[in-house]
């Protein structure tokens, strides 16, 4: 079986092809990344690697017409909340523009692979606590630039998978960290400030935005797990709608404020928090807790890794990163 892994040095990308690497090493895997080394990151292990901008179609088509791929598993783009607010064009274009040349690279090249396009939970929206945990069949009511350019890409993928073409398979997913995770994320901004404490970089002040927003995390281990086994186990074949959509999430929810805490007595720290304005996103969504009923029913899968496991490995990567402690002043 070949693979392509778009956004391979990315985040979640790594880490699948690490979990591939280990558990299904007889997968070909083609790890398509930016060109000039693309985002920060190991680089993924064991896989060949194509470089390609998905902005610039002719070298997706290229990258395709390499990798020429039985599955792919859509990783790509523009990931942050915050930024789509900064600049919603770039979001829009890279996340649906990005999408539709994979698409077409594909259906040039006379391609019919399966391909996972991993959405996100954000497409939901602000839903009322009655709706709580989400269902996949909630009305999506997006409420940021970033989750109108996925509702926007999942939608147009459906238009590619016509009778005898590609197969789309479509997830949100929820919140989902651990090592390797970005700063620009709120729970890794916490773990680097509270290293930075450590190591006597900073003052024992902690910087957040909005703790009182209650989450779904699943360690990102667990999510490429959910990832493959839709991939393995889910053919649009057999399913009663081609616009079934999963949810991929633990199905509890943790209040930013709670893990918070736990992180702080994970490391054994003495600090201050103080709330900062400037982190605070121009909408939020108060809860976002998915319900996986339909996820775990297709595939069996069930997370393994518990929140404090995740964290604490998410304190220990900051550790690695950040290296050495800094001599005592």
């Amino acid at each position: 079986m070949r693979l392509l892994v778009t956004g391979a040095h990315g985040f979640v990308g790594g880490h699948l092809v690490d979990h591939l690497r280990a558990e299904h090493p007889e997968v070909e895997v083609f790890a398509l990344i930016r060109p000039r080394g693309g985002a920060p990151g190991a680089r993924p292990g064991g896989a060949a690697l194509l470089e390609a901008d998905l902005d610039d179609a002719p070298a997706v088509a290229a990258a395709v017409a390499t990798a020429r791929p039985d599955r792919i598993v859509h990783l790509a783009g523009q990931s942050s909340v915050h930024h789509s607010w900064i600049d919603p064009g770039a979001t829009l274009r890279t996340n649906v523009l990005g999408l539709v040349h994979l698409m077409d690279a594909v259906r040039a090249e006379g391609l019919r692979p399966r391909v996972l396009v991993v959405g996100s939970a954000d497409e939901y929206g602000i839903v009322e606590q009655a709706s709580v945990p989400v269902r996949e069949d909630t009305p999506v009511r997006p409420v940021s630039p970033y989750a109108v350019s996925k509702l926007a890409q999942g939608l147009l993928a459906l238009e590619y998978a016509v009778p005898g073409g590609v197969e789309v398979i479509r997830t949100r997913t929820f919140p989902h960290t651990g090592p390797g995770r970005g700063e620009a994320f709120a729970e890794s901004s916490f773990a680097r400030q509270i290293v930075e404490v450590e190591r006597g970089r900073r003052a024992a002040v902690l910087s957040v935005g909005n703790l009182d927003v209650v989450r779904d995390f699943t360690d990102v281990r667990d999510v490429v797990r959910a990832y493959w086994a839709l991939l393995d186990r889910v053919s649009t074949a057999s399913r009663a709608r081609l616009d079934t959509v999963y949810n991929v999430c633990s199905g509890r929810g943790v209040r930013l404020a709670d893990l918070l805490t736990r992180l702080i007595a994970l490391a054994g720290v003495k600090v201050e928090v103080r709330q900062d304005p400037a982190r605070f996103r121009p909408a939020d969504i108060p809860v976002l807790v998915g319900d996986p009923s339909r996820l775990r029913a297709a595939t069996g899968w069930e997370p393994r890794i518990g929140l404090d496991r995740t964290l604490r490995d998410l304190l220990e990567d900051w550790r690695a990163r950040l290296g050495a402690r800094s001599p005592a002043r």
